[in-house]
Order: structure tokens, then sequence, then C-alpha cells
């Protein structure tokens, strides 16, 4: 009894400690020194009447946090995107109400299906107004709840510190996501005793790392080691959990052929003698047509997308699936694994490689090298050495990648110079290729590489944009001008909306319906944002112009009109197994 009475006083003189060392803040202070915490140093934003109290706090917090004003939420949201894929950490965006919140949707959307962590601060009316339909109020948490992986709504200044730990948690551990949380006004200026701040490691019945079971890596060791013709598929789960060491020595243990989704390159170099290309839609032929005469199938940190596996009832039917994969409900969703290896493959992957055999598999690597001569005769020869006048988007990512060397961080956009960049870019580091995945947004790639400049400064990022998706988001020039950020934009100009025109072209008999799209002179376009640029369209001027572009100290824009009619080889035909690939 005195033991415990002892205790209880030393708690009691902790606790009086505490509050006394405690200062008044509002909730918009406390917020910003969350964010100091956790390490914040970019945030990407836009200010409005109901995130006042936010922006008026930030005044005074400018040598710690550094505020980027976008020009439009969506290219805020698509900016911290970039800067996350590029840096590792979490990206941080600030919005007001109602319209400033609705305009994140798209990118919440986004960064929630190519698990891309982030937090999202919205500003909210006033507690006593919520269901009113004030002024700017939109029920912002209702709207994200599909499309984020946690959110809240803060009415109370004192929830701040633990509600912003958990928000950072959440988005950053397990399978990462996009977190958003809506502060009303009142809790932002509301002050309270603020106590410190205490980053989150744990939150109970929330496990986002599922326990190893040892008996399932042993079951898929052994089902490796008597495989004849195995095949490693893997995504952006390597890249996500940080393993890129471990799974290169898993790959050259095991000896074993490996394809990548275009959210997984860079995980391993695109010229490792066991790299054969990348899978989906218009990925290589050999990765393709051999997912369907493989007998073990490793899945490592991807999910079997409809773009990867094209039609189900035909996929990789004659193999045993081993899937390794941190979120559980990924596995089995769309393909059913025989093994089924749930956990961290930083964790998992070294497991695995432990009790695999040392082997070569010689003659199956071979047999995707024959795929692959066939599709340089047919298709990438032509591509990156035409003959003909106009000029290849193959072409020009074939030039950027000798003067990159490899090295950059390349942001696409959506649409054929996208697939185009993604097969023929070359990725010498990890967290190089930044795009839009699953949900193929055209208007990422501007916004999503001022992000990812940011976010790896010592690296070049450089844009390769299409004509039509530049037209979405055009207005972030702003943001750069204002910045000074040095992003190198390349539009791959086809005056098409080509991937619905290739479409149109081989499926609606070319009835190219609303695909013929005019655009404004660029190159005078970045001019008015105080941005250098040229425009070329005559192949000698192509290898100059890009050195320049490179060399040119700050952002530089460079439009390439490219052939207008060129169609995206190898594919996939919707409908089709990936062994009904087409060469042309």
């Amino acid at each position: 009894m005195e033991t415990q009475t002892i205790t209880q006083e030393i708690s009691d003189a902790k606790a009086e400690t505490a509050k006394a060392q405690a200062v008044e803040l509002t909730g918009s202070e406390a917020l910003l020194e969350a964010l100091i915490v956790e390490g914040v140093d970019t945030i990407f934003g836009y200010p409005g009447g109901a995130i006042m109290p936010i922006y008026d706090a930030l005044y005074d917090y400018s040598e710690k946090l550094n505020h980027i004003l976008v020009r439009h939420e969506q290219g805020g949201i698509h900016a911290g995107q970039g800067y996350a894929r590029s840096s590792g950490k979490v990206g941080v965006v600030f919005a007001t109400s109602g319209p400033g919140a609705t305009n994140l949707v798209t990118g919440l959307a986004d960064a929630q299906i190519d698990s891309t962590p982030l937090v999202c601060i919205t500003g909210q009316v006033f507690a006593h107004l919520l269901g009113t339909d004030a002024f700017q109020e939109t029920d912002v948490i209702n709207i994200t709840t599909p499309i984020t992986k946690w959110n809240y709504q803060v009415t109370d200044a004192t929830e701040i510190p633990e509600v912003l730990a958990k928000a950072f948690y959440i988005a950053r551990s397990g399978r990462p996501g996009p977190v958003l949380i809506d502060i009303t006004k009142n809790a932002q200026i509301q002050k309270f005793n603020y106590e410190g701040y205490t980053p989150c490691n744990h939150i109970r019945s929330y496990r986002p790392k599922p326990i190893v079971r040892p008996q399932y890596i042993q079951q898929a060791a052994e089902l490796i080691n008597s495989a004849q013709k195995p095949f490693i598929l893997w995504g952006q789960g390597v890249i996500l959990g940080e393993a890129e060491k471990e799974f290169k020595a898993f790959v050259e243990k095991s000896g074993i052929p490996a394809a990548w989704t275009i959210l997984g390159a860079g995980a391993i170099p695109t010229d490792h003698p066991q790299n054969v290309g990348m899978l989906g839609m218009h990925g290589n032929y050999g990765p393709n047509v051999l997912t369907n005469e493989c007998d073990v199938l490793i899945a490592i940190g991807m999910r079997f997308d409809d773009r990867v596996t094209g039609r189900l009832d035909k996929y990789a039917k004659q193999a045993k699936v081993i899937h390794l994969d941190i979120d559980p409900a990924e596995i089995d969703k769309n393909v059913k694994s025989t093994v089924p290896v749930w956990g961290d493959c930083k964790e998992t992957i070294p497991m695995l490689t432990q009790l695999v055999e040392k082997r070569e598999h010689t003659e199956w690597l071979n047999t995707f090298h024959e795929y692959t001569r066939q599709e340089t005769e047919q298709v990438i020869h032509n591509e990156l050495n035409p003959t003909t006048e106009e000029m290849t988007m193959g072409e020009v990512i074939k030039h950027l990648n000798e003067l990159t060397n490899g090295d950059a961080v390349i942001v696409t956009d959506v649409g054929q110079h996208q697939m185009v960049a993604c097969r023929y870019a070359k990725f010498n580091n990890t967290r190089s290729n930044v795009t839009s995945g699953g949900l193929g947004t055209m208007g990422f790639a501007l916004p999503a590489a001022i992000g990812a400049k940011f976010g790896a400064q010592q690296r070049d990022v450089v844009a390769i944009i299409g004509d039509g998706g530049f037209q979405m988001t055009l207005q972030e020039l702003g943001t750069i001008m204002q910045t000074g950020v040095n992003v190198k934009i390349v539009i791959l100009n086809n005056r098409f909306l080509g991937m619905v025109r290739q479409w149109q072209e081989l499926f609606n008999q070319r009835r190219y319906s609303f695909v013929d799209i005019q655009s404004p002179d660029f190159v005078t376009v970045a001019k008015g944002y105080g941005i250098a640029g040229k425009s070329i369209s005559d192949r000698s001027e192509l290898e100059s112009s890009l050195k320049e572009m490179l060399a040119h100290d700050g952002s530089f824009l460079l439009e390439v009109f490219v052939t207008k009619e060129n169609n995206v080889f190898p594919m996939v035909p919707q409908g089709c197994s990936v062994a009904e690939i087409r060469l042309k």
C-alpha cells in the first residue's frame, strides 16, 4: 500500500512538472510544432478563408518550414506526391475548405491507389456552422473516406497533437497512403496548454506490418528450389519497403529472371542482367508471353492490377504463385496464391534468400533474350532509330538517356509518352520513376516534377509530358516562376490525345472522335512565366537542344514535335491474355 502511494505521488509530480512546462498555444501553432517534430521541411499549399489562422501562424515559422505556394490545389497535392515519391518522406499539403478541399480529391485518389504517403490539412468552417451549408462548407470527411487511408475532423484544439501523430504514423507505416485532417476554424484559433508533441509508433487495433509466418517462407523456398522456369514480378512495394538491396541479393542468388511494374522501376538497375523488362499492357514482349509459361511465379510488392494481368481467367494458370505483400487485402484479391507470404518485404525477402539455393537459370533466361531480340527487331529498333522524317518519342528518350546516364528522376504524365518513357528510360537508381500508375491522372507530371525536385534537390528532374496533359496543369509554371525551382520540361507534341487516338485507330475503325487537340505556343507561354524555352521539329536539332536544356541554369521547356500517328507497341489488347500481346 505504501509503495502504491509513493508511485502515485511520483506520477502526480511528473504530471505537475509537465503542466508547469506547458505553454499556451493556438491549435494552428500546435499543428506547425507537430510538423517540425515530424521532420517536415516543405509544405505545398494554397491559402483561403477557413485555413487563414494556420497561414497566419505560418508567418512566424517561415525559417523552419518552407511553404510552396502552388497555383491550384490539385497542383499542390500532385507536388506533394512527387516530393514523397522522390524523397521517401511524407508529403504535406494545405488547402482551405469547400472548393479548396474538393480540389484535392483527384490527388488523394491517385495517392491512395499508388500507395503514396501524404498528410493533407484542410481548413473547415467553425464547428457551430457544420451542417448549415455555410459559405465554402463541404463535408470533406465523407467525400474523401473512400480515397484516404484515414481521415478525421478536429473540432477541439486539444486533439491536434495526438491526431497529427496518428496521421503521420498511419500515412507512412505499413502500406503507405494519404491521410486527410480537417480542422475547424475555431480549433485553429483556440488556445490550450500545449505539453509537447510525441510522434506515434503504435495504435491499438492497427497492425501495419502483418506477422510473418516462417512456414510460408519455407514453403515458398521449396517451390523456388524445385522450379525449372521461375519468374519474379516486382512492384513498388520493394521501393516503399526500402528493400532494394535485399531484393537484389535475392534475385542474384536465385538466378531468376525478374520483370517490373511501372511503379517498381529502378529497384534494380534497368541494365541488370536478370532484369528482363516491363510488365503490362505496353510492357516488353518476353515478360508478358512467358508469364503464361513459367512454372513458379514470385510476385513481390505488386498487386496484380488489370493492366499487368490482362484477362484473369487466362493469366498464369499453369504456375504456382508465391505472393509477398505487406497488405493482406492484396493477396488472393485478383490472382489466387499457392503460398501467401504476408509481411514487410525488407523482412521477408532476406528470410527467403537464406533458404533458396544458389542457381543459374541460363536456358530460361535465354528464352527471354530471344523474345527481346524479336521485339528489338520488329519494334524497338525502329522506334529508337527511325528513318521517318518526323521524330519519334522513343528517340527523344534514347538521347535523354545518353545525356543523363540514367541518373535523372523522370516524371511522366499519362498517355503514349508515359508508356514510351517507362519502356525506354534508363533507371540506375531507386526512386527515379515518378508517374501516375493506378489512377492514370493527366496533368500529374508538371506539379509532381516540382515536388520531386524539392524532394531530391541534388538530382536532375526531367518531366516528360504530352501536349494534352500539359494543358491541364500548366498554371503551375507560375509556381516554378515564383520559387525558381529547376525543373526540365520536355513536351512530346503529337497534336493528338495520343493514347485515345491509338485505341480509336485500332478498335474503332479510325473514327477519331475529339482527340485532335490544338495547343498554344508553349514556348511563348513559358516565356510569359520567365521560363526559357525552345521548340524543335528537326532531328538535327534534337541532341543539341537536349544538351542546352540540361545545361541551362534554371527551368527550361523543350517542345519536341513528334510524328502524329505513331502507336505504342507491344500492346495487350483489352480483354486479351498477356500471351496475346501484339507487336504491331
